[in-house]
C-alpha cells in the first residue's frame, strides 16, 4: 500500500483544521481520491453510495426523536422533570448543582442529545446557580459534564447512529445505555458534593422532601418519567420498531404538552420547533452519509484489514486491546467532534473488537461514553463550546472547573471499559443473553 491510499485520511484532517465543515471535509476527500488517484471505481458508483448510504430504515429514529426532545421543552415537560429532580436531590450539598445533573439523567430519555441538554440547562439553571453564589465557571462546567449523560440513555442520538454503524439491534444498545448513563450521574454527583462541601455551596431546599412530597411531584412529571421506559417497554413488546417509536414519541409529546400539561402552543411553537428539528436532524445524517462514502474509501483500500492485523499483532489480549481503543477514541474526541469521531472510528474498530470476542453492544458503549468525555476537552469540545458560549464562561476557567468532573467519568469509562456486565445485564436480561 503506497502513500497514495493513505492522502485522504490526511486530507480529511487537513480540511478540518482549516475550517471546513467535517461533512465536506470526508466527501471531499473521497471524491478527490476516487476521481484523480483511484478511477478504476466508477464514479456513478460512489454517488450511488452517497444516496444509498440514507436509506437506512434505522436513520428514520433521528428525525423523530430530535423533533420529540424540542416539543418537550416547549411542552413543560422539561420543567416537571427538573421539579421532580429538585423534589429528590434539593437538599443535598450544592442542591442546583446535583439538580443540574440529575435532570440530564432524566432528559436522556427526553431530548437524546448533549448539546440540546447543555445548551437548555445553560439557558435555564446557570444563571440560578449564579444568583445562589455558585461561581460562574462552577456552574457551566457542571452543565457541561452533566449533559454527557444524556446521549447515552436512550434514546440518544449516538445509541442511534453506533447502532447503524455497527449492525447492532438498536433495541439492545438502548438497553445497554442505562446503567452505564445512571453511573456517570452518580459518579457526577459525588464529584458536586466533594466540591460543594470545599466551598460550602448550599442545598436549594431546606430539608429533604418527604415521601409524600416525592410521590406528588413524581405524579406530576409521571409523563416525562414515563417516556424512556415505555419506548424500550413497547419495542421490547413487539408494538413498534425504533422508527416507528420515534413517531410515537412525537405524537406522545404533542398530545401530553398540548392536553395534560397545556403549554404547548402549536400556532406559536410549530416554526421553532421544526427548525431545531430539522438543523438537528439534518447535521447528523449528513454526517452519517459522509462517513457511509468514506468509509467505502476505506474498505476499498483495505485500511479496516491492516488496522485489525496491526492490533492483533500488538496484543492478543482483548483487555489490552480495549484499554488501546480507549486511547485512541480519547485522542480522536479531543480533536473531532463527538458525532464525527464516533462514524470515522466506530467502522474500523468494530471489526477488530468482534473478531477477539467483544461483544459489540459493549464496545459500542465504550465508543460513546468516550465520545462524551470528548466533548468537555478543548481543542474542539462540541458542549464546553455550547455552556461556555452561553454562560459568557472563558474557557480557560472552564478547565480549571472541569477536570474533577472530567475524571469521575474517565472511573465510570474505566469500569465500563472492564466489566461487561455493567452495559449488557440489561440487554441480556430483556432480550435474553
Amino acid at each position: 500500500m503506497d502513500f497514495l491510499s493513505f492522502l485522504p485520511i490526511i486530507l480529511v484532517f487537513v480540511l478540518y483544521f482549516s475550517g471546513i465543515p467535517i461533512v465536506y471535509a470526508l466527501l471531499g476527500s473521497t471524491f478527490f481520491y476516487f476521481a484523480f488517484i483511484d478511477t478504476t471505481s466508477p464514479m456513478d458508483l460512489i454517488l450511488q453510495k452517497v444516496l444509498t448510504s440514507s436509506q437506512s430504515f434505522n436513520l428514520l429514529a433521528i428525525p423523530f426523536f430530535v423533533m420529540a426532545g424540542s416539543i418537550m421543552n416547549y411542552s413543560g415537560i422539561s420543567e416537571k422533570m427538573m421539579d421532580f429532580a429538585e423534589v429528590l436531590t434539593g437538599h443535598m450539598r450544592g442542591g442546583l448543582a446535583q439538580v443540574n445533573v440529575l435532570l440530564s439523567m432524566l432528559m436522556g430519555g427526553c431530548s437524546g442529545s448533549a448539546n440540546a441538554d447543555a445548551a437548555m440547562e445553560a439557558k435555564m439553571l446557570e444563571p440560578q446557580m449564579e444568583e445562589r453564589g455558585y461561581s460562574k465557571p462552577f456552574a457551566t462546567a457542571i452543565t457541561a459534564a452533566s449533559s454527557s449523560a444524556t446521549p447515552v440513555i436512550p434514546p440518544g442520538v449516538n445509541l442511534i447512529v453506533y447502532a447503524v454503524l455497527a449492525s447492532c439491534s438498536l433495541g439492545r444498545v438502548f438497553a445497554a445505555g442505562y446503567v452505564p448513563g445512571i453511573l456517570m450521574a452518580l459518579a457526577l454527583m459525588a464529584a458536586v458534593s466533594v466540591v460543594s462541601k470545599k466551598r460550602n455551596y448550599q442545598p436549594s431546599r431546606e430539608k429533604r422532601a418527604t415521601l409524600g412530597e416525592i410521590g406528588r411531584q413524581a405524579l406530576i412529571s409521571f409523563w416525562g418519567l414515563f417516556f424512556p421506559f415505555g419506548i424500550i417497554l413497547g419495542m421490547r413488546a413487539g408494538m413498534f420498531t425504533p422508527s416507528e417509536g420515534g413517531a410515537i414519541a412525537v405524537l406522545y409529546a404533542v398530545i401530553i404538552g398540548k392536553f395534560v400539561y397545556k403549554k404547548l402552543n402549536i400556532r406559536r411553537d410549530f416554526l421553532p420547533i421544526m427548525k431545531e428539528s430539522i438543523a438537528g436532524s439534518a447535521a447528523v445524517v449528513m454526517i452519517m452519509v459522509s462517513a457511509s462514502v468514506f468509509g467505502y474509501y476505506l474498505t476499498w483500500v483495505g485500511i479496516p484489514q491492516m488496522v485489525a492485523s496491526g492490533m492483533t499483532t500488538l496484543t492478543q489480549n482483548k483487555y489490552v486491546l480495549l484499554l488501546l481503543c480507549n486511547v485512541i477514541l480519547l485522542v480522536m474526541g479531543m480533536f473531532l467532534e463527538g458525532g464525527a469521531a464516533l462514524m470515522i472510528i466506530a467502522p474500523l474498530l468494530v471489526p477488530v473488537v468482534t473478531t477477539m470476542g467483544i461483544n459489540p453492544v459493549h464496545f459500542g458503549m465504550i465508543c460513546i461514553v468516550n465520545i462524551m468525555l470528548g466533548g468537555l476537552t478543548p481543542p474542539f469540545g462540541s458542549m464546553m463550546f455550547t455552556t461556555c458560549g452561553i454562560t459568557g464562561c472563558k474557557i480557560g476557567d472552564f478547565v480549571r472547573e472541569s477536570w474533577i468532573f472530567m475524571l469521575a467519568l474517565f472511573v465510570v469509562l474505566i469500569l465500563i471499559t472492564f466489566i461487561p456486565a455493567l452495559s449488557l445485564v440489561l440487554p441480556n436480561l430483556i432480550y435474553g443473553a
